[in-house]
């Protein structure tokens, strides 16, 4: 089943709030942005790097969890206001 597995990393995202973004960005001589989600919360995602994935960015406040441990992402998405700030 895993026989063409080569040890590609995995990260899991799972949204705290409605309208979270994720942009997966190429490999290569650019790097351009090849796919993009939304997730709603409580939606969980899981990606992997592959030769075309090279990093994944998220936008809003979400949990991401990864062989190192988990982060939280502090939001900030586009046109909303943070009233912390």
């Amino acid at each position: 089943m895993n026989d063409g597995y080569i040890g590609q990393d995995y990260i899991i995202i799972k949204a705290l709030e409605n309208g979270v973004t994720i942009i997966g960005l190429t490999r290569g001589r650019e790097t351009k942005f090849h796919h993009t989600e939304k997730l709603d919360k409580g939606e969980v995602m899981i990606f992997q790097f592959t030769e075309h994935t090279s990093a994944v960015k998220v936008r809003g406040k979400a949990e991401v969890s990864h062989r190192y441990g988990t982060t939280n992402s502090e939001g900030g998405a586009a046109g909303k206001s943070n009233p912390k700030a």
